[in-house]
């Protein structure tokens, strides 16, 4: 997949696993959560080795907006009301502290860092985003209302958060990732007493860390019950203006932009994968009214892994496991939550205080409503009776006819067209048939 980050830069190389071999920690993942992990864990001082199936930050990353903010999808008035006041504060904080530390990470390494308000606009409902800022100044940052949009942007109101930022991921993960010890093309088939096996070799740890976007223990933690996936479409563009801040509308299916150096993109999306194909349509009918002369660079597709209450899975993998930890669910708002993740799971292993732990506990009560929507979306697919199945649980795949894949509606794995697993939690290839149908 090209993006705008994987043109004109070599990814580094790696060697894939050949041999049996032991450490402290393993990382399992080499996107943004898993790189940042194993740097931690190996800053305290901790033998740590990271798998990764492909290159690092090939996945999920590669295509990412990168946006380095605390102002994320779920409204903090809903977390209020949905945790309390004292589990949103320590939300805010936990990803406030993360922008202040990528910040302080992106010092030694050329990534295009930048500071930049980030902007949450809505068409409607200008009442509703004012009691936002009253309930996030009353957390203590200061938030403010906005009625001036870019791109004559018809919005009823926004909420702006000062001092947020924006940077290059692939340059930041690759910069790095630079001391880690690291085996590319080491896809792990299996997790058995502590020891993760891959196809030419192992690796014994006294601790694992799980970040592959989705995690493949399906047995443990029910992941697949308490999440789902969604894909967003985007677009990088020539010949467009230059915004002074990122923006997301507060809508399911919204865009959301930012520019890079010459470049704008702009992205739209939330579908389901194996429900709707790619389209690209309204992201070029607002080009075409708002930014008419603009040049299209490149286009491509991103996936993310959405929680049932908005809040990242971020622990303990399983209370059956203990010294098995898990990063994921970040609800395409990865960069600040990855580094959340860094260090609390650091804090975890070495034993010490994370004080805003309890917010992003995997073990924490699931809501009944959006319970009951996966798993009646998971039964319908499960029963449907047609070919070729999902590797992961059995559901019924659909030919995506845009991206020519193999889309599972119920948990998100995808396959190329040949059955390789482009995206988790399937592990396993498939085999298609020889002339798909979408």
């Amino acid at each position: 997949m090209e993006t705008l980050w994987t043109r004109d830069i070599n990814a580094p190389e790696h060697p894939s696993l050949s041999e049996n071999i032991t450490a402290d920690v393993l990382v399992i993942g080499g996107g943004m959560a898993g790189v940042l992990t194993a740097r931690e864990l190996q800053n305290v001082g901790l033998g740590t080795v990271l798998l990764e199936a492909s290159a690092i930050g090939s996945g999920v990353t590669s295509g990412t907006t990168a946006v380095v903010s605390a102002q994320h999808s779920t409204l903090y008035s809903e977390l209020i009301s949905k945790f309390g006041r004292d589990a949103a504060s320590c939300y805010l904080k936990a990803n406030l502290q993360a922008v202040r530390d990528i910040a302080e990470a992106s010092k030694g390494v050329d990534c295009d860092f930048e500071y930049r308000p980030s902007l949450m606009y809505s068409k409607t409902g200008a009442e509703k985003l004012k009691k936002e800022v009253e309930a996030i100044n009353s957390l203590g940052f200061p938030a403010y209302f906005t009625t001036e949009f870019p791109l004559n942007i018809n919005a009823a109101g926004g909420v702006v958060f000062p001092d947020m930022a924006q940077f290059h991921p692939l340059k930041f993960l690759y910069g790095l990732s630079k001391d880690l010890k690291i085996y590319g093309h080491s896809a792990v088939r299996k997790l058995k007493d502590m020891t993760a096996y891959t196809d030419s070799g192992s690796v014994r740890a006294k601790h694992i860390v799980v970040a592959t976007h989705f995690p493949f223990m399906d047995r443990r933690g029910l992941y697949f019950m308490k999440m789902h996936q969604t894909r967003e479409s985007v677009v990088a563009v020539e010949n467009a203006p230059e915004l002074g801040l990122t923006a997301v509308e507060n809508s399911e299916k919204g865009f959301f932009f930012r520019n890079y150096k010459n470049y704008l993109l702009i992205g739209c999306g939330n579908h389901i994968p194996g429900k709707e194909n790619e389209d690209f349509s309204n992201i070029a009918l607002f080009l075409k009214k708002h930014i008419p002369n603009a040049r299209e660079v490149c286009r491509w597709v991103n996936q993310d892994c959405v929680t049932l209450d908005g809040v990242p899975y971020i622990g303990r993998y399983s209370p059956a496991t203990p010294d098995i930890y898990v990063a994921t669910g970040f609800n395409a708002w990865g960069m600040t939550t990855s580094m959340v993740a860094a260090e609390l799971i650091t804090a975890l292993i070495t034993g010490q205080k994370y004080e805003y732990e309890k917010v992003f506990l995997p073990s924490r009560p699931m809501e009944l409503s959006p319970l009951i929507s996966n798993a009646a979306r998971s039964t319908v697919n499960l029963l449907t009776p047609t070919l070729p199945r999902c590797s992961h649980l059995g559901c019924a795949l659909k030919y995506n006819s845009s991206a020519h894949t193999w889309d599972c509606p119920c948990h998100g794995s995808r396959f190329d067209e040949t059955g390789n697993v482009i995206s988790s939690p399937a592990t396993k290839p498939i085999n298609p048939p020889s002339r798909p149908n979408s």
